[in-house]
């Protein structure tokens, strides 16, 4: 009897857990969701004055506008350029590193694992960097603000930790069949790695896209800057408008942030079951 009803209990437990944590999540849902949706709402609505999530009017005068701007093309080329080259590099390194430090067997493995979870620690900051790459002369070149993109050492710790979840037997089978390190990598941990590289290679695209400290610090050229320098310079500067159209300076600033997140907004859901699987793994291996 006892049992039973520490059972019932339990159960009972563990249904109202279930309901607070549900509802916790979609209130945090609603917190995130309605700014994001009021932006997207006065971004097509001329109407629109306060809180308002379903427009009255529907005009995308503002997006025909911005899109139609020649001196956004340059700056969203290199904003695209730059997160696909980030993306690409930094899978390939994150990938090599990630299994590299898992071969235990390798000379002075600890010490650079250890040498890796120290940069989590400590960076050099930004005014020793900045003159660094002044000394060297790489001021005013892109490749300065993609490179610290596409190599982080949370990549290559999560990385890592999926590596050692793929079962040894595997390797062990790989190398009986005479296949190489790289074979194995390649043919072998690749393959099985697909939520990994998702959520990776999320990580280093979102990164890369919303790029703008590294912009502002390093290219002083403006043929150079990216899309989010040059949406905030015009933000800043009232570019957006022009006198020749009558559309509001909030929904020109509005519809600009809709362009800017729209990518991952569009590209998330086809890679989520992928992101969240990728990250639950790497949390809970160690």
């Amino acid at each position: 009897m006892n049992d039973k009803f520490s059972f019932k209990k339990g159960h009972r437990g563990r249904a109202i857990f279930l309901i607070c944590n549900y509802t916790f999540l979609v209130a945090l849902m609603i917190c995130m969701t309605i700014p994001l949706l009021k932006v997207m709402v006065d971004s097509v609505d001329p109407t629109t004055y306060g809180i308002r999530l379903f427009p009255k009017k529907v005009d995308f005068s503002a997006y025909k506008h911005i899109l139609s701007r020649s001196s956004l093309y340059r700056p969203l080329w290199i904003s695209v350029y730059s997160t696909v080259v980030a993306t690409v590099v930094g899978l390939l390194l994150t990938t090599l590193a990630g299994y590299v430090i898992i071969q235990k067997e390798m000379p002075g493995h600890k010490l650079i694992v250890n040498s890796i979870m120290l940069t989590m620690l400590f960076s050099g900051g930004m005014i020793p960097t900045y003159l660094t790459i002044k000394t060297l002369g790489l001021m005013n070149n892109v490749m300065t603000c993609i490179l610290p993109v596409c190599l982080s050492s949370y990549n290559i710790i999560l990385m890592k930790s999926f590596f050692e979840g793929i079962p040894g037997t595997l390797y062990e089978a790989a190398e009986l069949d005479g296949a190489t390190p790289m074979g194995i990598f390649a043919r072998i941990v690749l393959p099985l790695s697909k939520p990994a590289l998702a959520s990776i290679g999320l990580f280093i695209a979102v990164g890369m896209w919303n790029n703008y400290m590294n912009f502002v610090l390093y290219i002083t050229d403006a043929n150079k800057k990216n899309f989010q320098v040059k949406v905030r310079e015009l933000i800043l500067n009232d570019g957006l408008s022009g006198s020749s159209i009558d559309i509001s300076e909030d929904m020109l600033k509005n519809a600009m942030v809709v362009i800017v997140v729209m990518p991952f907004l569009v590209i998330y859901p086809f890679l989520q079951k992928y992101f969240v699987k990728g990250v639950t793994i790497g949390a809970v291996k160690g």
